[in-house]
């Protein structure tokens, strides 16, 4: 048996949810694209959308709120208690792209232009010469907001030909305004011709734009790699992987009204740029959404207070596989291998919020699941980044654990993991959920 054929777990995901994540992956070219296709397996599995300006009651089932790129959903069992603690998967939608600006018409020496800022830590060669679609979603003058998603070959960053560059083989230097800017077409440029053909893409009168978020994607779809396909290639992956194990899980337990604590789901927008929006994790949303669910069941402050005393979160992002290439950037005892199971995140600074006890939580569920796990942490002379898990811990005063997949070209347009660690990950946060 090869390494990509199904391991068996105590879960219930196997590699079909690795597919399926192939085609959550290619529907989800933005944030809020992530977010509606998160709904929508949601509501198949009896989940129904509340709007933050209602009010909210008490009742039993699956519920989540939206705002723009992000979010958050839960399961209340039939007669939990107020003070019913939480335990969460954490996670975000965004990814490192190239962003469409305000005045996004530009043009030089007879080229057609599309003006865009960088969003992130993204690695930007890998963007170039890369066949790019754009998508995002479109405000109109009545506040409505619609999606639009240009999944074909649109726009090009085109490399300089090595003949009138002869040293860039010992080192490419991009200049991150000069030379990120994509091509779309040649002749004239014209104010408004952007917009004017991403609203007849979305269906809509362009005089009825008033805003848009927008981004560049590659449209190369997800695809399994490697002599026997134990690999998977695709964009996103940091950190939709993630997403969609955790939309899986909480689906999973619609209608188990014997879980000793409420699950969640909380994917947040704007994680790559630091989590500073009011979709981000440094944001009152998520802290919002918790509250609410208390007093709705008739909780008081006491009840809010002992529910998120006894919350555990798992941050879920993805990770730094070894590297066949640099194993020397990687701390010496510890080489997380893609199909080795998710990995637990751990630096001492609280760049990520592990401790000895979550670890154990984490490690129960796994034992649960029947799924391997490994440690990452990074080399002393290699800062490590963060993510969400330390905001999540000091922002709500609540217990969390950093978890994720590990993987290669983290930060690229494209990027690599094992074709098992999606649905390990996936079986794991079902334990982990189910307390």
């Amino acid at each position: 048996m090869s390494s990509a054929a199904s391991r068996p777990t105590a879960g219930p995901f196997d590699r079909g949810h690795t597919d399926d994540l192939m085609a959550f992956l290619t529907a989800s070219p933005s944030p809020y694209h992530a977010v509606a296709s998160a709904a929508s397996r949601l509501e198949k599995a009896g989940f129904h959308r509340v709007e933050e300006t209602a009010a909210w009651d008490g009742t039993s089932g699956g519920k989540y709120v939206i705002r723009g790129g992000a979010i958050i959903a839960w399961y209340v069992p039939e007669g939990a208690a107020a003070h019913t603690p939480y335990r969460i998967v954490g996670a975000h939608t965004d990814s490192p792209n190239l962003r469409v600006k305000p005045q996004p018409d530009m043009g030089a020496q007879g080229w057609r232009q599309v003006a865009v800022e960088i969003y992130g830590g993204t690695l930007l060669n890998t963007w170039l010469d890369r066949d790019l679609g754009l998508a995002g979603r479109l405000t109109l003058r009545d506040g409505s907001h619609h999606l639009v998603n240009v999944d074909r070959p649109l726009l090009r960053v085109p490399q300089l030909a090595i003949h009138l560059d002869r040293q860039v083989n010992d080192g490419l230097k991009l200049d991150r305004q000069r030379h990120m800017q994509p091509i779309w077409g040649i002749g004239q440029v014209h104010e408004g011709d952007l917009i004017s053909f991403v609203a007849a893409e979305a269906g809509v009168d362009a005089e009825d734009v008033t805003g848009w978020d927008l981004m560049v994607h590659a449209v190369d779809a997800p695809a399994y790699l490697g002599r026997d396909r134990e690999l998977l290639a695709g964009p996103r992956m940091d950190n939709l992987i993630s997403v969609h194990a955790a939309v899986a899980a909480l689906a999973s337990l619609a209608g188990r009204d014997d879980l000793p604590y409420i699950p969640v789901l909380a994917a947040f927008d704007h994680e790559e740029n630091g989590s500073e929006a009011d979709t981000g994790a440094q944001g009152p949303l998520l802290g919002n959404v918790l509250e609410r669910s208390v007093y709705a069941r008739g909780g008081s402050y006491e009840d809010r207070a002992r529910a998120f005393a006894g919350t555990v979160c798992l941050s879920s992002d993805t990770g730094h596989a070894v590297h066949p290439n640099y194993a020397e950037r990687h701390d010496p005892t510890h080489h997380p291998r893609v199909n080795g199971g998710p990995i637990l995140k751990v630096n001492v600074n609280q760049r990520y919020a592990t401790d000895g006890s979550g670890r154990a939580v984490f490690a129960a569920a796994c034992e649960k699941a029947g799924v391997p796990w490994q440690s990452f942490v990074s080399s002393n002379d290699m800062p490590c980044g963060t993510t969400i898990g330390p905001i999540t811990a000091a922002r709500h005063g609540i217990s969390t654990v950093d978890i994720g997949v590990a993987i290669l070209s983290m930060h690229s347009a494209r990027e690599l993991c094992g074709a098992d660690d999606p649905y390990l990950l996936a079986n794991a946060l079902v334990a982990f959920l189910e307390g």
